[in-house]
């Protein structure tokens, strides 16, 4: 596949408290920082398999999603490669886990599979129809935000920040989520979709 980008997919439903937080995340990034045309950022919603797209045109992805782990709320947790999907096998750990478990098998059988993955989860304090996110998971989208740059600097991609004030998650617009809708997927390139 030609014109790979690096990308960073959030996953997750923004109705169902915690469950937002890889939206959440993505939106925040894309919020705060503009990259060149090189990075996709995707909000995947609650899309699964129909992901496939999306990571078999990664060159390299960062997956932003609530990680089930038995972890005190809010623990990030970071995972890298190869410990991604043994870590998917072992036990389940995300609610949208066999939609991306299932396309990232795909990309690996057909030889399409990015060259590096990079999980940043949260543990979930709660995850209930049409509540709000936890304080816990809230406070660390800035901290995953930074992960994700981090990733993204260091595979050779400059951010540029859109604006100097706007800095805490806080700052966040919720409509801008909710008028996307929760099971769509929206990319950003060089322009907001």
């Amino acid at each position: 596949m030609t014109n790979k980008k690096d990308m960073v997919l959030g996953i997750g439903n923004p109705q169902f408290a915690d469950d937002g937080f890889g939206v959440r995340a993505v939106h925040e990034l894309h919020r705060l920082w503009r990259f060149s045309d090189q990075v996709e950022l995707v909000d995947g919603g609650t899309q699964g398999f129909l992901l496939l797209s999306h990571v078999l045109s990664a060159r390299r992805l960062i997956v932003f999603d609530v990680v089930d782990n038995g972890l005190e709320p809010g623990t990030l947790l970071v995972l890298e490669n190869e410990q991604v999907p043994r870590l998917m096998l072992d036990k389940k750990l995300s609610l949208h886990q066999s939609g991306l478990q299932d396309a990232l098998i795909v990309a690996a059988l057909t030889g399409n599979f990015p060259e590096r993955l990079v999980l940043v989860g949260v543990q979930p304090a709660h995850i209930a129809a049409e509540g709000r996110m936890s304080e816990a998971v809230t406070a660390r989208i800035s901290r995953a935000v930074q992960i994700a740059l981090s990733h993204l600097e260091h595979w050779g991609n400059a951010a540029e920040l859109r604006n100097e004030n706007a800095n805490s998650p806080e700052a966040f617009l919720t409509a801008d989520l909710m008028a996307a809708g929760a099971g769509s997927v929206c990319t950003w390139q060089a322009v907001a979709c």
